[in-house]
């Protein structure tokens, strides 16, 4: 049986703690009396997904069957979520390749012939066609690719509609071929609270001025937190919107979710407490510890991209939005949720390699803010981890590096933006509307595979409760120009920085520390 997450106080008798970061590890020894925190056991899989799936498409929630919402001479999208999730990708067969599959072959046996894919990226780079493949499944790629399986364009004028306004006056726009179709299917994939729901639709195949609605600094900074959608001013106004596009089309959902079994056998170790290491894990970290010290960059970034993850399917759920949606929380929160006893002065974690904005690419310090303290901060329930005022200290090399096809824009603002202000009200007064609406940047994102030009603002306004929450952000290991540059102290040893944090939070600080990956849901009580 799968155990719990666990909070460990530090004594004499823990060993050092691991902290991933970037393309590398590194073991840290924290002070006595020091909470580690630890995400939970990977929980029991379904033991057959495909059946799973049929008999969620049989007796969906509170929705019909799907096999009776299809017809012969209909127009029916099927839209699915991009490779942001789940982190680490998973492992072939994906789960929404498995549910795409079963939901082609209902529409086959119907006689239905107007069928369309559409991968929902909202602002998202547009993925290859591998990238596709490797989630959609072979069968399906080859029958649809390109013409009828294809990423979604939010910034072609002739292909997103305006569907019409909240009341609280958000405008929503929506893909022109799903508003258009008699049925749509959408296929999502659930690893945090913050995904799934009316979110999907609503942000997955909308464009620049349905997602700015919610993706301000003062919904941001409203929203407590994002990944719990109660809490979330994000959350409300994705509900709102995706309510009106239910009321003008008719949507099926279809939500997943997976249990944590991030790393593959030669990466297993990162899955375990440290006082679970056999002697073999030990011997994989120190193997693979060499390595990553040694090798070059993009040496270490090509192995650790490789890496696919053996997760397993929790649950699956289909029907009416709401009741789906509450059913995959149930799972999720069941994989992830930790109980933690009060908060803290200090938490230390490291930001691994990877977040949803990286995948295949380079994790560049605007992205390493975004992770570090937009997500793995945010990962808890009714109050963050660090009290008010607090200090968060993270490792991770904090290069200046930047994958120059996927985040051009990425550049620009880290080169002229943040030389100006790191205040993120500021930058979303003055910058913001030129980088969005800039030609070059819109080219990019339709033509190549690069993020929308207003994708590094977001990124930047993820962070902004946490920069407004804590009293200081210290990176450890970082390029010291970078993190400068970044509005961050920057500290060599996490000796150093837990030094300088007491200049902040006083002497004798509590301090926890968040075991991250694999990743887990904090509910602080």
């Amino acid at each position: 049986m799968a155990r719990p997450g666990a909070v460990i106080e530090v004594d004499r008798n823990t060993p050092p703690t691991l902290f991933h970061y970037g393309e590398g590890f590194r073991l840290e020894r924290l002070p006595l009396g020091s909470r580690i925190v630890y995400p939970p056991d990977p929980i029991d899989p379904i033991g057959h997904p495909e059946r799973a799936i049929r008999r969620a498409l049989s007796n969906p929630l509170e929705d019909d069957p799907l096999k009776e919402l299809l017809r012969p001479g209909m127009k029916l999208t099927i839209a699915f979520d991009d490779l942001s999730l789940p982190l680490p990708p998973m492992a072939a067969p994906d789960v929404r390749g498995l549910v795409i599959e079963e939901v082609v072959d209902a529409a086959a046996r119907a006689g239905v012939e107007d069928v369309e894919l559409i991968a929902a990226i909202s602002l998202h780079r547009k993925m290859t066609a591998d990238e596709i493949r490797h989630i959609v499944g072979d069968r399906v790629f080859t029958t649809f690719w390109p013409d009828r399986l294809y990423n979604h364009d939010a910034e072609d004028p002739s292909q997103n509609v305006l569907i019409g306004r909240t009341n609280q006056g958000e405008e929503v726009w929506l893909n022109r071929r799903a508003s258009e179709s008699d049925l749509v299917v959408y296929v999502n994939l659930t690893l945090v609270p913050m995904d799934g729901g009316h979110k999907s639709l609503a942000t997955g195949l909308g464009c620049y001025r349905s997602v700015k609605a919610h993706h301000t600094v003062d919904t941001l900074l409203q929203s407590r937190s994002y990944m719990h959608p109660p809490d979330s001013a994000l959350h409300a106004s994705c509900v709102r919107q995706g309510e009106l596009i239910e009321d003008a089309v008719r949507v099926f959902h279809i939500e997943t979710s997976v249990n944590n079994h991030s790393f593959p056998a030669v990466a297993n170790f990162l899955q375990k407490r440290e006082t679970d290491w056999t002697t073999g894990d030990q011997a994989a970290f120190f193997a693979l510890k060499q390595v990553t010290d040694l090798a070059p960059p993009d040496v270490k970034r090509a192995a650790f991209h490789s890496m696919l993850a053996p997760y397993g399917m929790t649950g699956v759920n289909a029907g009416q939005v709401d009741k789906v949606h509450d059913k995959t929380l149930e799972n999720v929160r069941r994989q992830m949720m930790v109980p933690v006893e009060g908060q803290t002065d200090i938490v230390t974690l490291g930001v691994p390699y990877l977040g949803p904005y990286n995948v295949n690419s380079i994790m560049n310090p605007v992205l390493v803010v975004c992770t570090g303290l937009g997500y793995l901060f945010n990962l808890y329930k009714n109050k963050p981890v660090v009290r008010e005022g607090g200090v968060v200290i993270i490792e991770h090399p904090c290069r200046y590096e930047f994958n120059a096809v996927h985040h051009p824009s990425y550049v620009d603002f880290y080169d002229e933006v943040l030389a100006d202000t790191t205040d993120p009200h500021e930058i979303e007064s003055r910058y913001e509307k030129r980088f969005a609406e800039d030609a070059w940047y819109r080219q990019m994102y339709q033509q190549s595979h690069a993020y929308h030009g207003v994708h590094p603002f977001y990124a930047w306004y993820w962070a902004a409760f946490t920069l407004q929450h804590c009293g200081d952000v210290i990176v450890v290991g970082g390029d010291r120009a970078t993190v400068h540059r970044l509005g961050f102290k920057s500290a060599t040893t996490l000796e150093d920085a837990l030094e300088m944090a007491e200049q902040t939070v006083g002497r004798w600080p509590s301090i926890t520390h968040l075991r991250t990956p694999p990743l887990m849901l904090c509910e602080v009580d």
